[in-house]
């Protein structure tokens, strides 16, 4: 056992808690993988970190004894009791009770960089599975002041999350090309089942985005290029033509393969096979 495990045994029956299932919880007693997200994450002093979902503090630990100021958004109170009595004394330590969704976030970093001398924000998070999808759209589509954003989440929405969409790439999702066009991404490190408690059903993985100062593509309008993808991907076993056709984004097919093979595609392609060039050349072809 070793003492990550042991600490994280004594403060659940301290506190007389266990995880809670509808929050996705399991807690981290891996002291690897609590480094490796650390030193990823590359926090100075000059730094405002964000952790979501902080749970116990285990990495909370680690990233205070770096970053230059560290904001906590817990939704659990059971959670915020033990984090106040764990790190309270900290003077780079504040803790917000609030569902991460509703959170002002832009509004946290303005401030806190501008009154606190703060250089570079960052996201550390280990993601509750079942949420991890609109948690990472809010923190690219509301382009916050981000640095970076270090999470661990489900291994299979990892590989979706970081996969660069094209044509032999399997592994894509309308969520791909969201990521590619705000970030570059890789993979740090698998998970395995044992590294928690409780034991999730899946592996792990822990990603990295870099925020890209500026968009990977240029496009007119990218709410329409995204819209595009969206509408792609909900009929993905279709073609792209009878997909955006049905979903009016093509006037007709006829208009629909007169776009495409401008573009030089097949009217029998699929949204899988589509590079993000691709579909931001749809948009501005398309878009009025």
């Amino acid at each position: 056992m070793n003492e990550l495990y042991k600490e994280t045994q004594f403060i659940l029956n301290k506190y007389k808690i266990s995880a809670n299932k509808k929050l996705g919880q399991n807690f981290l007693i891996n002291e690897e993988v609590v480094q490796n997200i650390i030193n990823s994450s590359n926090i100075t002093e000059n730094d405002l970190v964000i952790e979501i979902g902080p749970g116990l503090g285990t990495l909370t630990k680690e990233i205070l004894n770096k970053a230059g100021k560290l904001i906590c958004v817990e939704l659990d109170t059971k959670m915020i009791k033990i984090l106040k009595d764990r790190f309270s004394l900290y003077k780079n330590f504040e803790l917000l009770n609030q569902d991460i969704l509703k959170t002002d976030l832009k509004t946290i970093i303005h401030n806190e960089k501008k009154n606190n001398n703060l250089k570079t924000a960052k996201i550390i998070a280990n993601l509750p599975y079942y949420i991890t999808t609109p948690i990472i759209m809010k923190l690219l589509e509301e382009k916050l002041d981000l640095e970076s954003i270090t999470v661990m989440v489900q291994k299979e929405v990892a590989e979706r999350l970081i996969a660069v969409p094209g044509p032999k790439e399997k592994n894509t999702g309308a969520i791909s090309y969201t990521v590619l066009y705000y970030a570059s991404s890789q993979k740090i490190m698998e998970v395995d089942k044992e590294s928690f408690i409780p034991a999730p059903e899946v592996q792990s993985e822990v990603i990295k985005l870099d925020i890209r100062k500026d968009p990977i593509v240029k496009v007119k309008k990218p709410e329409y290029m995204f819209k595009i993808i969206k509408f792609a991907f909900m009929q993905r076993r279709k073609t792209i033509l009878n997909s955006l056709t049905n979903a009016n984004i093509f006037k007709n097919k006829e208009e629909g393969i007169k776009i495409l093979e401008e573009i030089g595609l097949s009217e029998n392609v699929r949204a899988e096979n589509l590079s993000i060039e691709d579909f931001a050349k749809i948009a501005d072809l398309n878009f009025v």
